[in-house]
């Protein structure tokens, strides 16, 4: 009813706010008011009464809170020979002060009061409307973290995400309650990777691995599917919601998406567009399948439950390697073989229904048809940055099909497609967990070509960024491949502020390019030019 009558601009708003009184006493209040009302509807003044008296405003569940652990001029900082891009990192260090969030504890207290999810520890949280802790936002939010020394709270975010694995078996795609049915890509087991990484505590991998290991169950049980191809019978993973009916934080968008369609068919439209919440990419292109079988139409084509992903299955296959690696630092050698062979299995299953030795990459596979969509997406390389493939012309031949795909040709980043639908995970957006997946993985390739393309795509990102934040003092969750630098747009809501991934990834591509990347203002810090002019010194010899 509140949804329906559009009361607020943002269905999220609603389904956020907290209850003054217990839900029985707003449900019978609620019940009074409509009561011989004809088709009980509720006048909107009176509604508008109806929702002071009765709910507070979304963001009391929070109390203010600043990290304890941040500190000014984190080390990384002295590796950026840039002087804008330097104080610009800076900038981004100072942003994890705004977006961290304590719970207060009469979440705890008062469950049934709050739509939120109480978690033990604070969390730095997206931004903008994003006001609560999302699941793979959370791996590039925790790298930078690492980076900006703040290894406390990314303990703390990470010990929350255990902390739900122990309660629901699975990560929620966020906090809060209306997603209990769905989860989003498994990046706790690298959040794990990268804290042991950068803190080498072994107790802490000891005591997280339980964890780690009931999630990954939860994925093979609940979210694999068996597929035959060449008749050999593989086990590959995709995302899948059967919860069919709208999504609470996008209600009338899905009631009115799913409008003179049979019963059926919109409860599968439910479910796919949850499964499509699920897969982190909502919404794309990516996910139609159109009446004949084929990668086409429109947000009401939407059939993610019947791809399977290249992304999902190279982030598993790198959970499974994660796995067996913690398990052998731990001394178990059967649990590691264990995973060892999953990874195994799975590599083999990726390369028989994923990978086009034609076209030289890796693509969705349509259980529908029994065949792959050959179309773009930053998703085709997943492979190379999960190294997860057998031969290493595989990784070459990826290099050559990104640079003969068309998606190169942009000046601020790679587009999540070459399909302008209107959704956000589609071209004109470029997403910065896209960017650094790709450029991650380019990196690790051998040849100085791929190498070289790693640079040139970080270059490009994180002028972009940085141009942006200089136009309009702020980071974006996503952002236009044309133009000069600008947010992106376009799906369900305006683009939002913040923005955790986007600190995340850009700090990381500070750090490990730091030495290089220019902001073409040309001014670099006097202590980093003698070893670069050696550098360049080097190479003209």
């Amino acid at each position: 009813m509140v949804q329906t009558a559009k009361v607020f601009e943002d269905d999220k708003y609603f389904v956020d706010m907290k209850l003054r009184e217990t839900p029985d006493v707003v449900l019978s209040a609620f019940r009074n008011l409509s009561h011989g009302l004809p088709n009980t509807t509720v006048p909107p003044g009176k509604l508008q009464e109806f929702l002071t008296t009765y709910f507070e405003k979304p963001g009391m569940e929070f109390e203010s809170w600043t990290p304890p652990d941040w500190h000014e001029k984190p080390k990384f900082l002295e590796g950026i020979a840039d002087d804008e891009l330097r104080n610009w990192a800076e900038k981004i260090h100072e942003l994890w002060k705004s977006l961290g969030r304590k719970i207060r504890s009469d979440v705890k207290d008062h469950p049934e009061l709050y739509s939120q999810i109480y978690t033990p520890h604070p969390v730095i949280v997206p931004g903008g409307r994003f006001r609560e802790l999302y699941y793979w936002d959370s791996y590039w939010v925790i790298n930078g973290l690492l980076l900006s020394e703040m290894t406390d709270t990314a303990y703390g975010m990470i010990q929350n995400f255990l902390y739900l694995v122990n309660r629901y078996g699975f990560v929620p795609n966020g906090g809060r309650i209306y997603y209990e049915r769905r989860s989003q890509p498994p990046f706790l087991t690298l959040m794990v990777e990268s804290y042991y990484q950068a803190t080498g505590d072994k107790e802490f991998l000891r005591a997280a691995l339980p964890a780690l290991e009931q999630e990954y169950r939860f994925w093979m049980q609940n979210r694999s599917t068996p597929v035959t191809v060449n008749g050999t019978e593989h086990v590959l993973n995709r995302y899948h919601v059967e919860v069919g009916s709208p999504r609470p934080e996008s209600y009338t968008d899905d009631l009115e998406l799913a409008e003179g369609l049979p019963e059926e068919r919109k409860e599968q439209l439910w479910m796919d567009l949850k499964t499509g919440a699920e897969s982190g990419w909502d919404f794309t292109s990516r996910w139609y399948i159109d009446g004949d079988g084929n990668n086409n139409g429109t947000l009401k084509e939407t059939r993610t439950s019947q791809i399977l992903p290249v992304d999902l299955n190279a982030l598993l296959c790198l959970n499974e390697k994660a796995l067996a690696l913690f398990h052998r630092t731990l001394g178990d050698g059967d649990s590691a073989a264990l995973y060892e062979r999953a990874a195994a299995r799975r590599l083999g299953a990726i390369e028989s229904v994923l990978w086009d030795a034609e076209r030289g990459a890796w693509f969705d596979y349509n259980l529908v048809t029994h065949s792959k969509h050959f179309e773009f997406y930053p998703s085709n390389l997943a492979p190379v940055w999960a190294q997860c493939y057998s031969r290493p012309e595989m990784g070459e031949k990826a290099v050559q099909y990104l640079k003969g795909s068309g998606a190169l040709h942009y000046p601020n980043g790679v587009p999540t497609s070459l399909r302008e639908s209107g959704q956000q995970w589609d071209y004109p957006n470029a997403w910065p967990p896209l960017q650094h997946m790709l450029i991650d993985g380019l990196s690790k390739l051998p040849s100085d070509d791929a190498k070289q393309l790693a640079f040139d795509l970080a270059q490009r990102w994180i002028k972009t960024n940085w141009l942006a934040y200089e136009k309009y003092d702020a980071m974006f969750e996503k952002y236009d491949v044309n133009g000069d630098g600008k947010p992106g747009g376009g799906g369900e809501y305006e683009v939002q502020l913040g923005f955790g991934w986007t600190n995340g990834v850009a700090l990381q591509l500070l750090d490990q390019y730091g030495a290089r990347l220019t902001s073409g203002s040309g001014r670099l810090s006097s202590g980093l030019l003698l070893p670069l002019f050696n550098f360049v010194a080097v190479i003209l010899q």
